[in-house]
């Protein structure tokens, strides 16, 4: 299954950005230039975006615009997350607001503020988070998800995966490939949500460098 894209026109009409906006943050560097993805169409060659990315992106550059000049800002932005402060404490999660309280009670510990976490741990934590908060599972599948996530995301050794979260008659289970991969799903299968790597990562830089 190919990523979830949007085009130029519907990114323009959903985020109120111009397109001289759009292409001068693209000559800062504020957006990759692999983000702008050309397909053809049936009206000819269009420009396509991942969506996820692009959206928390876009949003944040208007969150910070007007606090940081375009080049700082495109500095923070192109920092690899290792230059980032990415081993937390449970207490610094719950400060910076990275993290719900109700998901860090869940599944942390009573006696755990001072837990550190590794970049790895807080990336489940947030992913389980995001689809908690978009009310696309209940508290039982956030528990399979976050037991899902901890024990398969080693195995990609930095590989960029995805996971699948999809029900069909009331039976909902996980799927995780590599990015790109190929799948097809029995009929009457739905896919609720989609999880990749890239766009996990891209939001949890933004709430890092915030």
């Amino acid at each position: 299954m190919e990523e979830e894209l949007i085009s130029k026109k519907d990114l323009l009409d959903e985020t109120g950005i111009s397109y001289g906006q759009l292409y001068r943050w693209k000559r800062k560097q504020l957006i990759p230039e692999e983000w702008f993805i050309r397909k053809s169409t049936f009206t000819g060659q269009e420009t396509f975006f991942p969506r996820e990315r692009i959206l928390g992106r876009v949003q944040h550059i208007l969150q910070k615009k007007d606090d940081l000049s375009l080049d700082e800002l495109a500095g923070k932005l192109s920092e690899p997350l290792s230059q980032h402060q990415v081993i937390l404490t449970v207490a610094q999660l719950r400060e910076r607001n990275i993290v719900s309280d109700s998901s860090l009670e869940r599944f942390g510990r009573p006696d755990s503020e001072g837990m550190l976490l590794t970049f790895e741990q807080i990336l489940n934590l947030f992913a389980v988070d995001l689809l908690l908060s978009k009310g696309e599972l209940n508290l039982e599948e956030a528990d399979r998800l976050y037991l899902t996530l901890g024990t398969h995301t080693p195995g990609f050794a930095g590989r960029n995966w995805e996971l699948f979260f999809v029900r069909k008659m009331g039976v909902s289970f996980y799927l995780m490939a590599l990015s790109g991969a190929e799948l097809a799903f029995d009929e009457g299968v739905r896919v609720v949500s989609r999880l990749s790597l890239a766009d996990l990562t891209e939001q949890l830089k933004v709430r890092l460098i915030s």
